[in-house]
């Protein structure tokens, strides 16, 4: 069975992003930490049911937005629950739902409506709703329905 597994480089916080991510996601597992020489080579870990791997190689490769992990949500709950702790200690916010942790790694938290609410078949709906998105940092789905509704 063929198996694909997002692969991060770290400077040398493997293990602590693994903690990190582990501490944000209730269904988390550590899968093995890989030492070499008393130090920290790699990790593997779960979230969520997907696998990640990580490796601490050094400062010649830094994270950068051509890549992101989105996460879809239910509720608003789980939006700002996952907005706050994955911007705290350093994170910051981005436009449209898109964030960096403090490792500079990038998320996109987006509730599971709005792919909805976009593909809606009145295009001056969908445009509202997207018109809305564009104005906001950390998504707002009482906004988003509000902006489909005409609101």
């Amino acid at each position: 069975m063929l198996t694909v597994t997002p692969f991060l480089w770290f400077d040398t916080e493997a293990e602590d992003a693994m903690a990190f991510y582990a501490s944000i996601f209730p269904r988390s597992q550590t899968l093995s930490v890989t030492r070499s020489q008393g130090r920290v080579m790699s990790v593997a870990f779960e979230l969520e049911g997907q696998k990640f791997m990580a490796l601490n190689a050094g400062p010649h490769f830094k994270f950068n937005e051509a890549v992101s992990f989105f996460v879809g949500c239910e509720t608003q709950d789980e939006i700002d629950e996952l907005w706050g702790k994955l911007t705290a200690d350093g994170g910051a916010p981005g436009r449209c739902g898109w964030l960096k942790d403090k490792f500079g790694l990038s998320w996109q938290i987006v509730p599971n409506s709005l792919g909805r609410m976009l593909s809606n078949s009145d295009p001056l709906r969908s445009k509202r709703v997207m018109d809305a998105m564009l104005q906001m940092n950390k998504l707002d789905v009482t906004r988003l329905q509000n902006a489909l509704d005409g609101g």
